[in-house]
């Protein structure tokens, strides 16, 4: 039995999908499992994971019709053997000894369920802006999951597999498996398992220190991102109405916040400076918390506005190759730019 799982959701990554399978494969901590989930791919995804699969006794192929980035973890958790499970999107990356570090994690903390990195953002050519987010690693309560994501992007995820089942349902409905993950959710459907996890459960989430996962960020509209993130706070409001009521409206601005970081990558200005603006006037809680943080956003923001920059630039920042960000740890060691978390 292998001791840890990592699980690919995959749909359409015949241009990443080599990459990421090829860094897993080379993780240090070797006995492992990965479970690639085809979620109804329509370009040479399936080649690719069986050939990953031809190679290497460790890979495992599962496809399934098109359901979502939720269905596709789901599908791989039910077929999870290890102790531990681990995420890894399909066009991310994850360094050497990322795996290796959240075992030591989880073996010397036994109450922490969800163990995570921090993340290098990496471009569509695959090359990383110079952004890294370095997140709060310890002491974290549900209100630092709801107001800003520590954990990031569900591939600096790796939680154990009982934490996941102190979760798990089966809607009306399903009847091959529990959901761990809620599938009616194609945004957010990660802050929404961690949420649950923290207001739900006596499991501690906690980080470890480095940045040990090249997460690239899928574009999509701010308005729709909003619209996903607004779900989350429905669905999870009934399970604890005071908490909801308490830090809504400063979990929403820190959203807005990093909706703006996302447009001004985008090159979005208007957008980005609407959305910082939006931001600060809904609540001054990041500002005060947070004040560097949310003046770059503005100032990025209204620079994109007024002149069209896309990216702002990273102070003393190195623009990190994809193969530098997982092989070496210098790679991301360098750039002092905190990058949004999801």
């Amino acid at each position: 039995m292998p001791h840890a799982s990592i699980i690919v959701p995959a749909r359409n990554a015949e241009a990443t999908l080599d990459a990421t399978l090829r860094s897993l494969r080379a993780q240090s901590f070797a006995d492992l499992e990965i479970i690639v989930v085809d979620d109804g791919s329509t370009d040479r995804t399936v080649r690719i994971g069986a050939d990953h699969a031809g190679e290497d006794p460790r890979v495992q192929l599962v496809v399934q019709a098109n359901r979502g980035p939720a269905a596709a973890r789901n599908s791989g958790i039910r077929v999870a053997r290890g102790a531990i499970v681990g995420f890894c999107d399909a066009g991310d990356l994850w360094r050497p000894h990322k795996l290796a570090a959240h075992v030591r994690h989880l073996a010397a903390a036994p109450a922490v369920g969800l163990s995570f990195s921090g993340s290098a953002r990496i471009g569509g050519a695959g090359h990383a802006p110079g952004l890294v987010q370095r997140p709060r690693l310890a002491g974290i309560r549900p209100e630092h999951v709801f107001l800003s994501n520590p954990v990031g992007n569900c591939s600096a995820a790796v939680l154990r597999r009982a934490a996941l089942d102190a979760i798990a349902w089966r809607p009306a409905g399903e009847r091959l498996r529990d959901w761990w993950f809620d599938e009616s959710f194609r945004q957010f459907e990660d802050l929404e398992c961690w949420l649950r996890l923290a207001l739900t459960t006596d499991w501690q989430i906690e980080g470890v220190p480095g940045a040990l996962t090249a997460h690239r960020l899928p574009p999509a509209p701010p308005g729709r991102q909003l619209a996903a993130w607004e779900r989350v706070v429905a669905k999870l409001t009934p399970l604890a109405p005071e908490f909801f009521a308490r830090h809504t409206p400063a979990a929403r601005a820190y959203q807005l916040r990093t909706l703006a970081r996302g447009a001004v990558l985008a090159g979005d200005g208007r957008a980005a400076l609407c959305l910082a603006l939006a931001s600060l006037r809904l609540s001054r809680q990041p500002l005060r918390h947070e004040p560097a943080k949310t003046l770059t956003t503005l100032v990025a923001a209204l620079a994109s506005r007024l002149f069209g920059t896309a990216v702002p630039p990273a102070p003393q920042g190195r623009i990190a190759s994809q193969a530098q960000i997982v092989s070496t740890d210098s790679a991301v060691a360098t750039s002092t730019e905190e990058a949004a978390t999801r």
